[in-house]
C-alpha cells in the first residue's frame, strides 16, 4: 500500500471528478499503482474520457458511478479541456491522449520487466492474427524486452474464461480495448478478479499499435482538431461526432444556470 501516491488535484467536470495532470504526472501515477498495487488485491482502474463519454454519463446517470469508479481519470479529449474553461475550472495542463500514454506503460514495462495483457480487437480471420495478436508481435519489434504475457480478441462470449486467462497469466498491467463504454463496464464488473495491478481501458489503441487505424497528423493533434480528422477519414462517424458540440452547448446552458456552483 502506498498512502503517499503522487496527485495534482482533482477537478470535477459536470460531475466527474478529472485528475489535473500532464502527461509526465498521468504516467508517474498509473506507475505508482503498478509499483504500490492496492491494499484490497484489485485492480487499479484508468479511464481516459472524452466528451463522448461524459455526455453519455450525462444522459445515462448509472455511468457516473462506473467512470467515476475509476482510480485514474485523465481528460482525453478537446472538449473536455474546453469544457473546463467554460466552467471556469481550466485544467490548465491540458489534453492526455490516451493511445500515448499507453504507449509510454508498454515502454516503461520493457524496461522494468512488467507483464501486459492485451484485450480487445477484432478476432483472427481468412489465416490473419486478431488485432492484439498483430499489435503485441508490432510492439514487441519496437521494444524488443516487451514481454506481452498474453492476448485475448473482443470478441469472446464467455466473461469468465476471459477473466480466467488474464488471472493466470500473471499481467501487471491489463489494456482493454472494448470501446466505450463495454471496456469500462468490464473493469467495474471484475477489477477485484483479474490479478492484474492496473487496467486500462485504451478504446482503439490496439487497432493503432497493429497498423490497421492511424492517429490524425501532428498538426491536427496540435491543433486540438483530431475530431476533424476522424470526421474526414470516417464520414460514418458524424453521427457520434454529433456528442462533442451537444456536450459543449450543454455545459455553456449548464454554466449559465449556475448548476457547476452546486453539487451535481
Amino acid at each position: 500500500m502506498n498512502n503517499s501516491r503522487p496527485t495534482c488535484g482533482k477537478i470535477d467536470i459536470r460531475g466527474l471528478s478529472f485528475d489535473n495532470v500532464n502527461f509526465d504526472e498521468a504516467l508517474a501515477l498509473c506507475l505508482d499503482y503498478v509499483h504500490h498495487p492496492k491494499e484490497d488485491g484489485s485492480s487499479a482502474v484508468l479511464h481516459t474520457p472524452n466528451s463522448e463519454i461524459l455526455q453519455l454519463c450525462i444522459e445515462h446517470n448509472e455511468y457516473y458511478e462506473i467512470m467515476g469508479s475509476a482510480d485514474v481519470i485523465i481528460p482525453d479529449g478537446i472538449g473536455i479541456i474546453l469544457a473546463s474553461k467554460v466552467l471556469g475550472t481550466p485544467l490548465r495542463k491540458g489534453k492526455v491522449a490516451g493511445v500515448e500514454i499507453a504507449e509510454a506503460l508498454l515502454r516503461e514495462a520493457a524496461r522494468e520487466g512488467l507483464r501486459v495483457f492485451f484485450y480487445g480487437g477484432r478476432p483472427a480471420s481468412d489465416g490473419n492474427p486478431s488485432v492484439a495478436e498483430t499489435a503485441a508481435a508490432r510492439m514487441k519489434e519496437k521494444y524488443p524486452e516487451l514481454c506481452i504475457c498474453g492476448t485475448l480478441d473482443g470478441y469472446i462470449k464467455d466473461e469468465a474464461a476471459v477473466i480466467s486467462r488474464i488471472h493466470d497469466s500473471g499481467a501487471d498491467i491489463l489494456f482493454v480495448c472494448l470501446g466505450v463504454p463495454k471496456q469500462e463496464e468490464f473493469m467495474f464488473r471484475n477489477k477485484s478478479q483479474l490479478g492484474t495491478k492496473l487496467c486500462c481501458g485504451f478504446g482503439g489503441s490496439l487497432d493503432i499499435f497493429a497498423g490497421t487505424a492511424k492517429r490524425a497528423p501532428k498538426i491536427f493533434i496540435k491543433l486540438g482538431l483530431e475530431w476533424l480528422y476522424r470526421l474526414i477519414s470516417e464520414p460514418s462517424r458524424f453521427f457520434r461526432m454529433l456528442s462533442l458540440p451537444k456536450f459543449l452547448f450543454g455545459t455553456i446552458i449548464y454554466r449559465i444556470s449556475g448548476k457547476n456552483k452546486k453539487n451535481k
